[in-house]
């Protein structure tokens, strides 16, 4: 399929650079370069930590500068820089080890060993050509990504048609994902792979295990720790009228390899329980399917009522063969209170059911072939509101060296999930153009 992709694109461009040899003038697509600095800072809390099988804080943190750099090739191509790193700090991920801290093990107090932070980095570079008529564009795209535990490497491409006099548009896109995990376990499994009694490992001789004293995790490493992701996505646009607009998007994503996490601790029901201190001792790690097939269908209607009011609709169905079924539905209202600020109030609501695989702490069986606690794979219903303010300076008064200031962009949102995670978001952003 990419490469068929890729031969229509190629085939596309030939006829683009024909057309282009007899245009006497045509406006770029873009004018000069752009630099967005975007920023967000998330926090979010909870009682359901995959890391400690169902139970235990949720307490995360992370703050994601970004920097995106679109530079004008020439009339018809354009360079994007996509740059950006993630800082987190978890109190649930710092509990895949919760004996390297200062206090005792509990699945609901963070550790302060090393385990609680980590820094994510991406890199995307997407390269974009358009017609003299501005009627097809197509791109490519290549994006690379790491953190302590994984490595992420896509490519992907995708080509945009626009007919009707540009009221109509059809698009297709492609990306394909090879990442690599390195696995990392809950400490109290690492001293049991391939079976058999540790207990007299040096590790546990520095504790007390109570309840059952006989502690023999179902542990295995796994062999394979790779991870491919393979989508393809179809779009359609129509404007209705003058005032409304609305288009539909299909998604189908089918992943292969690893696709448990390795830290996940699960505890079954027919185990008698193992503790150090007041920390449950894990009787395995999450194990899933090996493949998944992903397929959404989404829509949108958006609605110009007058100079000051507009609506913008969305709904999306998905499904997949772990059993999760989902319904989201959101709404936004930009406000235009000036000629150059606009709010935007928004509501997304969200509901989904639970994966084939899972079930809460301790209601899994060690006979299942395949199980999870993880609660994003539980049913449950979400409310998200939003608020935002957007500055729009089209003329680009305001210089700082350089730079002219196009937009300044500030957003709140607030996530409410019935399982008890709360999460809060702010985003700014702020956009120049490069004299």
């Amino acid at each position: 399929m990419l490469l068929l992709f890729i031969g229509v694109c190629a085939s596309s461009l030939a006829q683009e650079k024909q057309q282009d040899s007899i245009t006497t003038y045509k406006k770029r697509v873009l004018e000069a370069t752009e630099v967005d600095f975007l920023t967000s800072y998330y926090t979010q809390d909870g009682d359901n930590a995959a890391v400690t099988g169902g139970i235990g804080t949720e307490e995360l943190t992370d703050v994601t500068p970004t920097i995106v750099v679109s530079i004008p090739l020439n009339d018809d191509d354009i360079l994007t820089i996509d740059a950006g790193i993630s800082a987190y700090s978890s109190a649930s991920s710092s509990n895949i080890n919760p004996f390297d801290g200062n206090q005792p093990a509990n699945a609901f107090i963070e550790s302060t060993g090393a385990s609680k932070g980590d820094v994510w980095t991406n890199l995307n570079v997407n390269y974009s050509h358009s017609s003299d008529d501005r009627n097809n564009t197509w791109s490519t795209n290549l994006s690379i990504s790491s953190e302590y535990d994984y490595f992420s490497i896509g490519i992907g491409g995708s080509y945009t048609r626009l007919f009707n006099q540009k009221n109509t548009e059809i698009s297709i896109k492609g990306n394909v994902y090879f990442d690599t995990w390195n696995a990392i376990y809950p400490q109290e499994l690492r001293f049991f792979n391939q079976g058999g009694n540790r207990l007299d490992d040096s590790f546990f001789n520095n504790f007390t295990i109570t309840g059952n004293t006989n502690y023999t995790p179902q542990f295995t490493e796994f062999d394979n720790e790779g991870r491919n992701s393979y989508s393809l996505g179809l779009g359609f646009s129509q404007i209705l009228s003058r005032n409304t607009q609305g288009s539909i998007v299909i998604d189908v994503v089918q992943q292969d390899g690893l696709l448990s996490t390795p830290f996940q601790r699960v505890y079954f029901g027919d185990v008698a329980d193992s503790f150090i201190g007041d920390f449950h001792l894990a009787d395995a790690i999450e194990q899933l399917p090996g493949t998944r097939l992903k397929i959404a269908i989404g829509g949108r209607l958006n609605y110009y009522i007058n100079e000051v009011f507009s609506v913008r609709t969305f709904y999306r169905y998905y499904t997949d063969d772990w059993g999760i079924n989902s319904h989201t539905a959101s709404i936004e209202i930009p406000i235009k209170i000036t000629s150059q600020f606009t709010l935007y109030p928004s509501y997304r609501f969200y509901n989904q059911t639970a994966a084939d695989y899972f079930a809460p702490y301790e209601q899994n069986l060690s006979t299942q072939e395949f199980y999870t606690s993880d609660y994003d794979l539980s049913k449950f219903n979400a409310n998200q509101y939003g608020f935002g303010i957007s500055y729009t300076d089209i003329f680009t008064k305001l210089h700082l060296w350089k730079f002219g200031l196009k937009s300044i962009d500030l957003k709140y949102n607030q996530y409410e999930r019935n399982t008890g995670l709360i999460s809060s978001l702010i985003y700014g952003g702020v956009k120049f153009i490069m004299d």
